[in-house]
């Protein structure tokens, strides 16, 4: 019943920054907690960052872009935002939301996903 969708994803150029967005819908019997993953060509998806589902506002992210990206959630438009500064060639690849029950870091701890947006960092 829940259904993410992405936004905001573009071609950048090294070091600029770039803010994506995630709309939540449909029926929810409660708030979700709301997460990042990017997935490069041919890897792995791997986490970027999290933010709490309701109450005090809490974030956690990847050590590699800890200080350069910051994760905020607008409750009453059910969207969450991720502004990514400094931007290096290797965070270029499938940016992801998810939603699930508790922040994790983990890709098997989330229960929705969606379809992802690109984001390309021009060397």
């Amino acid at each position: 019943q829940v259904q993410l969708v992405e936004s905001g994803g573009g071609v950048v150029q090294v070091g600029e920054s770039l803010k994506l967005s995630c709309k939540l819908s449909g029926r929810t019997l409660s708030w979700y907690a709301m997460g990042w993953f990017r997935q490069a060509p041919g890897k792995e998806r791997e986490f970027v960052g999290a933010i709490t589902l309701t109450g005090i506002t809490s974030t956690m992210y990847a050590d590699s872009v800890k200080g350069r990206f910051t994760i905020t959630r607008n409750y009453v438009k059910t969207e969450m935002y991720l502004r990514m500064a400094s931007l290096q060639p290797e965070q270029t690849g499938v940016s992801v939301c998810a939603a699930g029950r508790e922040q994790s870091n983990s890709k098997t701890a989330w229960q929705y996903w969606g379809q992802g947006t690109q984001v390309s960092v021009s060397t």
